[in-house]
């Protein structure tokens, strides 16, 4: 899952397909990947 920058919609786009990495919404080319909201906690030792 990847959210366009300009116009704020979520994108699905297999890379290994895709021909152009293009936000088919607004025709951005900039995409960025949404991070999961499951946060992992490590602990230091």
């Amino acid at each position: 899952m990847y959210k366009c920058v300009n116009c704020g919609k979520d994108v699905d786009i297999d890379l290994s397909k895709a021909k152009k990495i293009i936000c088919p919404y607004c025709g951005y080319r900039i995409l960025e990947k949404k991070r999961p909201t499951v946060v992992k906690k490590v602990l230091a030792r």
